[in-house]
């Protein structure tokens, strides 16, 4: 029992670490209101794949996918409501399979927009790429760090926005012996174009388990947005998630 809740906890913790080599798919639902003069509100479920590929004895490049499903309901004004797919983002990273002599994990690569939205406000209409990279130490059961990106469009719909964004994830998490992770992140990003920050607050609880021999791990959480920009999503919100596991 006690080698069986090891294993349970050192999954968990690879959970934590964004370019782990471990094949995961996590389904993230969040719901967020207050939008606009009419209290909008969005639904999004976030199917994000995550796929390690070894390049070498020492590299591996992870595919990380965010493909959002969203229903949205007057988020502009009287704008009625919306169904569909938003814009996708993959991201690259090019990372060491082992940690520095320090203890720490890094990985560097390409983040790409794909205008791929079924309805105008679901998306931007614009391609868009730039880097990310991610740094983190984990030790004694707890992870830190952080994930960045910056996107610019490059090309699309001329009459729509043009996109300089930062997205910023500090990150910290804690995992027990018997598999339950606590983390306190933000997803902050801040618009260059329109000098705007929209920065949520996430408290999350998971908890890993075996459905047969299919390793499951199941978050419920909330977050506050500390700020918001015009017309944005405001208050509290609430966030759940399931994740499904496929260790080599």
């Amino acid at each position: 029992m006690r080698i069986a809740y090891a294993q349970d906890a050192d999954l968990a913790k690879q959970l934590s670490n964004p370019v782990a080599s471990l094949i995961s798919v996590p389904f993230q639902f969040n719901y967020d209101r207050g939008y606009g003069p009419q209290d909008g509100h969005r639904s999004v479920l976030n199917i994000q794949p995550v796929v390690p590929i070894s390049l070498n004895e020492d590299w591996n490049v992870i595919s990380r996918t965010i493909i959002p499903v969203i229903w949205q309901d007057d988020v502009a004004g009287e704008s009625g409501s919306q169904f569909g797919l938003g814009d996708v983002l993959q991201s690259f990273f090019f990372s060491p399979k082992q940690p520095t002599a320090g203890g720490l994990i890094w990985g560097v690569g390409p983040a790409f927009l794909l205008p791929t939205a079924t309805d105008p406000l679901l998306g931007s209409e614009k391609f868009g790429l730039g880097p990310t990279v991610v740094l983190l130490k984990q030790d004694s059961g707890f992870t830190y760090g952080a994930l960045v990106n910056h996107i610019w469009s490059v090309a699309g719909d001329s009459s729509r926005a043009d996109i300089s964004s930062t997205f910023l994830q500090p990150f910290v998490s804690y995992t027990t012996p018997d598999a339950w992770t606590f983390t306190l992140n933000t997803e902050s990003s801040y618009d260059w174009k329109n000098d705007e920050w929209a920065v949520p607050v996430n408290v999350s609880v998971a908890k890993l388990v075996k459905l047969g021999e299919q390793p499951v791990s199941f978050q419920v959480g909330a977050r506050y947005w500390a700020s918001s920009p015009d017309n944005g999503a405001e208050g509290w919100a609430f966030r759940a998630g399931v994740t499904l596991l496929f260790p080599k």
